[in-house]
This record gives structure tokens, C-alpha cells and sequence, in this order.
């Protein structure tokens, strides 16, 4: 497995992660926890060094799952969690929306800590931007909580570029994490232009766009219930059927490329950036070590050129999430 660095931070991470909220929540009911402990583990086996998580996933049940499997191999991997939303500790409901209030933060680290089974959180995402807490007081006070030794590393997630210039300004920010991907490209438009200029890390996540970029969903796919792309705007049925074209093309260059759409996706992500660093989910063997398998598929300035030559002329259908939570990203 190759190994990058997240901006100029410093911090060594395999070219890719491992995004372990699906284990817990999103896309169904919660998988078995020791198939989920073995899977981990096995990631590590296989070169991967960065994991993904949060309190929210779960909430809760998620950062115990990374903690649990990580435990004996804390020395070989850097983990990331996330604050920034109300959660009752006794029911686990989120139902109070956000809070990045100071004293908040060094509560969840608190708890995040005892969960993770570690000392130190190597990176601590804002989960969500919150408005009603300047973003200098949430520096601030992961800043306190670095000088503390209980973080290592600061990160933002899905945060707008000038929301990142002025956390930066009070505590360095090492990582962004926001959806980015083929079929999301938001992020191009302001924030990865002022993460360069920073000497920041991207890191995306949903890299292959809720599974939709792996070529095994199409219209007639059905979701459990509990599954979000239920109410997910692109994956109502018109979406996906207008949206198939881009798999489409992921197809054919896979297909030159004795690899799968997955692969191409993944090593489109891996080509825009020495400093991106994507967090594939998955639930299942299989499906991790088709992932890492990216890693090794080069594409070419020619690939890459029609790449961005058909894809510019396809527009994706349906927005990302849904609007509530369309309404608290890119603040």
C-alpha cells in the first residue's frame, strides 16, 4: 500500500482509508460486530493505516466497533472521529441537532477517547459547521485539547473555504473531509484550490458515490428500509436511470484497464491529488480488497482526459441528500 501525507501536516496515512460508518448505520441495519472487528483488522493486514469514524455513527456503537478492532494494532494506524452534534448519552438520539460549543467539544473527546480504547485522537473532525459557534471558538478549542496531548491533528468536515481560512488561522487544520467523487464535485469549485494554497489534506468521502459508482445499482435495486439512499434524491429511480451514463464510462475505461468501475473511480480520486486521501466503506472482504486494489491502477493524461471530456458533458441527476441535510453542509 503507498502512503501520502495529509497537506503539510505531516501525518503518513495509506493512499487509502477506510470509511467505517456503513458498518454501523446508513445503509441498513448494523453488520456483525465481530465479522466487522475481523474485517478491520484485516485492512490493516492489507496496508490500510487510517480509519474513519464518529460518535454520530451508531451513535456511538461505531467509534466502540474501531476501538474494539484497533485496540491491539493502536501503534499502526491513525484513527479520525468527529464532534459536533447534540446526542443524548442515554438514548443515543441525535434529535438536538448541532453543538460545537467549546465546553462541549472537550466532553465528546472525552468520551471518544474511553470508546476508541486509545489516549490520543489522531484526527478530530468538526463534524458539521455549526452557525451558532464562531468557527475560531472550535479552533480554539481543539486547539486546547492538542496542547492537552488528547488530539493530535484538527480537521474539518464539509466546511465552505472561507469557514477553513479562518479555522486555520487559529489552529492549522491538517484535513478537509466532504464528499467528493465523479458524480460530486463540489469541492472543485473553492475548497480544494484553498487547500492547496494552505497545505491542507482532502479527504473524500462516499468516494464511490453510495455505491452507485460500483456498476452493481441500477433501477430495479431495492434498499432496506433503514437505508438513506431511500430518501436520497439521486437515488430515486428516475436519477439513477439518467445517471447510469457515468457508470457507463467508468465501464469502458474499466474494461480497457482489466479493472472494475469501482477501481477507475477510486484512481480518478487518487490522480487529482497527491494530497487526497479517499475513505471507502464497505461490509465486506471482497469488496475492501477491490478497493485497495486501486491503488495500483494507473491511469493516463490520456484516460484522465476523456475522463473529464465526457464526464463535463453529463449532468448528474438529483442532489446528494436530502435538503435538511443539504442545509448543513458548505457553511
Amino acid at each position: 500500500m503507498q502512503k501520502r501525507k495529509l497537506g503539510n501536516s505531516g501525518l503518513d496515512v495509506s493512499a487509502l482509508g477506510l470509511g467505517c460508518m456503513g458498518m454501523s448505520s446508513a445503509y441498513g441495519p448494523a453488520a456483525e460486530k465481530q465479522e466487522m472487528v475481523v474485517l478491520i483488522r484485516t485492512a490493516v493486514e492489507r496496508g490500510v493505516t487510517f480509519f474513519d469514524t464518529a460518535e454520530a455513527y451508531g451513535p456511538f456503537v461505531n467509534e466502540e466497533l474501531v476501538g474494539e478492532a484497533l485496540a491491539p494494532l493502536r501503534n499502526q494506524v491513525v484513527i479520525a472521529t468527529k464532534f459536533g452534534f447534540d446526542i443524548d448519552p442515554i438514548t443515543s438520539s441525535r434529535s438536538g441537532g448541532l453543538n460545537s460549543r467549546p465546553e462541549h467539544i472537550k466532553q465528546v473527546a472525552e468520551a471518544s477517547l474511553k470508546r476508541l480504547r486509545t489516549d490520543v485522537i489522531d484526527l478530530f473532525y468538526q463534524h458539521r459547521v455549526d452557525p451558532d459557534v464562531p468557527i475560531e471558538e472550535v479552533a480554539g478549542a481543539v486547539k486546547d485539547l492538542i496542547q492537552a496531548g488528547k488530539v493530535k491533528h484538527f480537521g474539518l468536515s464539509e466546511a465552505a473555504a472561507q469557514t477553513i481560512r479562518r479555522a486555520h488561522a487559529v489552529q492549522p487544520v491538517t484535513a478537509v473531509q466532504s464528499e467528493y467523487s465523479l458524480w460530486t464535485r463540489d469541492p472543485e469549485e473553492e475548497v480544494l484550490q484553498t487547500l492547496e494554497e494552505l497545505g491542507i489534506g482532502f479527504v473524500p468521502f462516499s468516494p464511490l458515490g453510495a455505491g452507485f459508482l460500483t456498476g452493481k445499482i441500477d433501477t430495479n435495486t431495492t434498499f432496506d428500509r433503514t437505508d438513506f439512499r431511500n430518501i436520497s434524491p439521486r437515488f430515486m429511480p428516475e436519477a439513477r436511470k439518467a445517471n447510469q451514463v457515468l457508470v457507463d464510462l467508468l465501464g469502458k475505461i474499466a474494461d480497457e484497464k482489466k479493472a472494475t468501475p469501482a477501481q477507475i473511480a477510486l484512481a480518478w480520486l487518487l490522480a487529482q491529488k497527491p494530497w487526497i486521501v479517499p475513505i471507502p466503506g464497505t461490509t465486506k472482504l471482497h469488496r475492501l480488497e477491490e478497493n485497495i486494489g486501486a491503488v495500483n491502477v494507473e491511469l493516463t493524461p490520456d484516460d484522465l482526459g476523456e475522463i473529464k471530456s465526457t464526464a463535463s458533458k453529463i449532468t448528474i441527476q438529483g442532489a446528494r441528500l436530502p435538503d435538511a441535510v443539504l442545509k448543513m453542509t458548505g457553511r
